[in-house]
């Protein structure tokens, strides 16, 4: 099959999206299909086309404001002449799925990862002016794809459209069996953008309540120097320490040294740093917002509903020392073989 993959940015930038297109885009490669890849993220620091792990890329010029919805009318164009197989579009909040709809005429795929909402005032006034034109969107796709079982309920209760789920997958064998980071205090860990909506204010403040650990960030964002502040002000600036960006070949390690990880975020489509530190033999406290709902169900994972210090440290205190993982975790190669049944299901209906 020819597949074309339409979103608003691809590796090497990173997040959530980004890995999961990259994932499908390389799997569909090794099972023998011709994949290519419109992105709306041309700019100075990536090649507007290029291959990667045998995936053509095609990067286009986008109108981005506040980082989000990136226009790029460029790729209405590129799509309608594009001669596919199958189109899947990803990522609701952003204008390429949309004009991935519009545009094609050949059986078309939306995995949205919808979040039902922004931690930004300027972004949910953009979501609410876009709501049509996502719709639309949506309902033009032959099949609509949730990553997880929340983000199915929220595509039901918002557009009334019954999702297939497949989840994000994981490289197991990466996480498992990692020798973990040597530290001479016991830690706990949060990864990802540092970003306010993120939560990691909330593991600051409950540090106070948690003397027995030190806690380790790692990722950049905008929100570091006030998370800073705010460990002075709390009196744990002393075991609080920011790591950055950290290189992918750290994070196993990193993930199983922790006594536990900890995300308070409030808006993901799934967690796939939850399934990582899991996969790395790590218990999780998650908080009970979004998708990270689906995971408090687990054994190996604790639920926070109100991330109060005190509410937060006591989680803390019953997730360290389960076992985890407590069942098994999708793998990108169980993921690669649902959707590639996906596609191949509509082009022999369209065949038929």
């Amino acid at each position: 099959m020819r597949v074309l993959y339409v979103t608003s940015k691809y590796p090497p930038h990173t997040g959530g999206v980004e890995t999961h297109v990259e994932e499908l885009a390389a799997g569909m490669v090794e099972r023998g299909h011709d994949v290519t890849v419109f992105s709306a993220d041309d700019g100075p620091d990536v090649e507007t086309t290029c291959v990667r792990d045998g995936v053509s890329v095609r990067r286009f010029d986008a109108f981005a404001p506040g980082d989000a919805y990136h226009a790029a009318p460029g790729i209405f164009t590129a799509v309608r002449a594009f001669d596919a197989d199958v189109v899947h579009g990803h990522n609701y909040h952003s204008l390429p799925l949309a004009f991935a709809a519009a545009a094609t005429t050949d059986p078309f795929v939306a995995t949205p990862h919808y979040h039902a909402g922004s931690a930004s005032g300027f972004r949910d006034a953009l979501l609410r002016l876009y709501a049509a034109v996502g719709r639309r969107a949506l309902e033009r796709a032959r099949q609509v794809v949730a990553v997880s079982e929340w983000e199915r309920r929220r595509l039901d209760d918002d557009f009334g459209i019954d999702a297939t789920v497949i989840p994000n997958g994981l490289h197991v064998d990466r996480f498992a069996g990692a020798e973990p980071f040597d530290r001479d205090r016991p830690y706990l860990l949060c990864v990802g953008r540092v970003e306010e909506y993120k939560g990691v204010q909330f593991v600051v403040d409950a540090m106070t309540e948690l003397p027995e650990y030190d806690l380790l960030v790692a990722g950049s964002g905008s929100y570091s120097e006030e998370l800073k502040r705010r460990a002075e002000s709390r009196g744990v600036a002393d075991r609080v320490e920011f790591l950055g960006y950290v290189a992918d070949e750290e994070l196993p390690g990193l993930y199983a040294g922790a006594a536990a990880f900890v995300t308070m975020s409030s808006f993901e489509a799934y967690g796939m740093t939850v399934a990582e530190a899991l996969a790395a033999g790590t218990p999780c406290v998650v908080r009970e917002a979004g998708a990270l709902v689906d995971w408090v169900g687990r054994d190996d994972c604790v639920g926070v509903d109100d991330p109060t210090p005190s509410t937060v440290a006591a989680a803390v205190g019953r997730a360290a020392g389960l076992d985890a993982p407590s069942e098994s975790l999708p793998r990108w190669d169980a993921v690669c073989e649902e959707t590639e049944r996906v596609y191949e299901s509509l082009v022999s209906d369209e065949t038929s």
